[in-house]
Parts: C-alpha cells; structure tokens; sequence
C-alpha cells in the first residue's frame, strides 16, 4: 500500500457513509451506517494512514447522497482495484455495467466475463466488493429472480432496489 490516501465521511439519509481513495483512484465505499466510528473502521483508515479531506470528493458526496434521495446517479468514478484478481476486477467491471433501475443475475454477469459456469465464483468476487453502490452488487440477484447474497443484508439489497425502483 504506497501513495497518498484520502477519505471523508458523510450523512446520507439511511445513514453514514464514506470513501477512502487514492491518486489512482476509489478504493472503499461503504454502505450506510448508525454511526461515523462504524464508517471508519469499515473504510481501514488507519491501515491505509488516510488524510480527512472533503473537497477531493464533493461530487462523488453529492451524487450519493441524491442516490439514496431516490435520484438516478451514475458513478463513472475511476477505480483503484490494485489488491483485486484479475477475476475479481473483471466481475466488479461487468458488474458497473447493469443500469441503474435494473438487475442481472450472477449467470449474466459470468457470461459477460467468458466465465458462464462460474455463477458461484462470481458472487464470491461481490461478496468481496470493496465499492458498493459504484460497483452496483445489488442490482445482481439470483437467476431465478431470488434476492441473493449481499453483503449489507437482503433487506437493504430490497431497500436500494425499490429505491431504484427495479422490484
């Protein structure tokens, strides 16, 4: 882990979030959370010996917080996947791809990377996804419509969806 890193942390309307970034790019997202002590321990602040700094992301911060304002928002943002496998950084890829107010399943996604027997391996590598919302993991469900694996919890993967109003 060399270079400089960045974070902040701010108010959503279902809760606290932040991000930790570098100079190559966004590293953590977190989901929303009670409290700003539960933010930073999620976003490893002191592993990385980041330095609070809001004005690298005041966009990104005002994009997420329309997002869970009900707005349609893009995140184009570029990544820092450095510590990510290959397989995983061609998932979360794949993964940016589903619109915003729709889903796919683990099976699309493994096709779209060339992998079509690895459904399983695939919702590994977003169970690992250090980006939520900018690497949309809820957006991805089960082949038969099922509500599946997220590491926020299927209530919360609901909750973003009917947000976006894709159930």
């Amino acid at each position: 882990m060399t270079g400089e890193y960045h974070f902040t942390i701010f108010g959503t309307p279902m809760g606290y979030v932040g991000i930790l970034g570098s100079n190559a790019g966004l590293r953590i997202t977190t989901l929303p959370q009670p409290s700003e002590k539960e933010v930073e321990n999620l976003l490893l602040i002191k592993d990385f010996s980041a330095v609070s700094t809001v004005h690298l992301y005041r966009d990104l911060v005002q994009r997420i917080q329309r997002y869970y304002e009900g707005d349609p928002v893009d995140f184009p943002d570029k990544l820092d996947l450095s510590d990510a496998t290959p397989f995983q950084r061609a998932v979360w890829q794949a993964t940016r791809l589903v619109p915003y107010g729709e889903t796919r399943s683990y099976l699309w996604i493994a096709g779209q990377i060339g992998q079509p027997g690895a459904p399983r391996a695939v919702g590994q590598a977003l169970h690992r996804n250090p980006l939520p919302l900018i690497v949309p993991c809820h957006r991805v469900i089960g082949s038969n419509g099922r509500l599946v694996g997220f590491g926020g919890g299927t209530d919360l993967k609901r909750s973003l969806l009917e947000l976006e109003k894709s159930i």
